[in-house]
């Protein structure tokens, strides 16, 4: 593709990654936490380092949290690749799971908030939605993807760490396929 095609085409492609920015920021407070944590057992303000004390389980279990947190943080501000592609082929989701669905399988997409978080959804054809086996969960807080609730054929993208919000992208949708949005 040359220069003068690229600018002929109002159509670009969005790819939307990972933040640098808030994934460092939540990895560098998870480590704060985990920092104050071990302050409070130095100083002897924390538990008792016994099991039996139920403050000290609740401790572990946060230290471990935050741990992970401060895990994901890093490894994810490092992470260059794409996590979601709108472009003339359709839509590309990554989040670990390496999927691309063609416009053709795609029968909707909307914005709804989830809480304060508004999230992209897309309704697939069933068939693609089954082929694809994208390992979603209710339960895993920290997914980049989500089932929606009455919708079996349906994902949520929630634009949480992405340097792009979930408004953002449904305008990507609408220039490529205006016909897909749905309110």
């Amino acid at each position: 593709m040359t220069g003068e095609e690229d600018e002929a085409d109002p159509m670009k492609p969005l790819l939307v990654r990972y933040s640098r920015l808030h994934n460092i920021s939540m990895a560098v407070l998870a480590l704060g936490m985990i920092g104050i944590s071990a302050l409070h057992f130095v100083t002897g303000a924390g538990p008792a380092l016994t099991t039996s004390d139920p403050r000290f389980v609740l401790y572990a279990v946060l230290v471990a949290a935050m741990g992970y947190y401060t895990w994901a943080g890093f490894t994810r501000a490092r992470n260059p690749e794409p996590q979601l592609v709108i472009d003339h082929d359709g839509i590309a989701l990554g989040f670990g799971r390496g999927r691309r669905f063609a416009w053709q399988d795609i029968m909707w997409v909307r914005l709804r908030r989830l809480g304060f978080r508004p999230q992209l959804q897309i309704g697939l054809v069933p068939d693609a939605f089954m082929a694809a086996d994208l390992r979603l969960s209710m339960w895993n807080l920290d997914d980049g993807l989500r089932p929606i609730r009455g919708a079996p054929a349906a994902v949520a993208v929630r634009d949480n760490g992405l340097d792009a919000r979930a408004a953002g992208m449904l305008d990507a949708v609408r220039s490529f396929r205006p016909n897909l949005v749905k309110s």
